[in-house]
């Protein structure tokens, strides 16, 4: 019975951890975007069979995901092993406007998905990519 609870307890305190992380928490949010992105970009690049459902599924899943990761990014999280550039705290108006051009861009991608216009979603998909940098 201690072992248990020693046990529990330890996962306890390593999932806080791993919560108060805010460098950890945004590297998880940005894994969960490659398979998405990667999915799209198969159909886009005609490597793999477009199906309007399933594409307009993985385009509202980049759309929620697109308004998770920016809450991990507070002042002092850009040190240490991080690929977070320091322009983020260093010209936060430039930031904030590209946090924005995503979620818009996301946005507009999940609209033009939902056509099944498969020219309109590559252009789409396209601009959208340019947002992540």
């Amino acid at each position: 019975m201690k072992k248990m609870l020693m046990a529990s307890l330890a996962l306890a305190f390593a999932a806080q951890a791993f919560a108060a992380d805010p460098v950890s928490q945004r590297k998880e949010v940005f894994k969960q975007y490659k398979p998405v992105v990667g999915q799209m970009g198969k159909v886009v690049k005609g490597d793999a069979p477009y199906d309007k459902d399933a594409f307009a599924k993985l385009a509202s899943k980049l759309e929620q995901l697109s308004q998770q990761p920016w809450q991990y990014f507070p002042a002092g999280s850009g040190a240490g092993k991080t690929d977070a550039k320091p322009e983020i705290w260093s010209k936060p108006a430039d930031w904030q406007k590209a946090v924005d051009n995503h979620k818009a861009a996301t946005a507009k991608l999940k609209q033009v998905a939902l056509t099944g216009d498969l020219a309109a979603i590559k252009a789409q998909f396209g601009a959208t990519q340019q947002t992540c940098k």
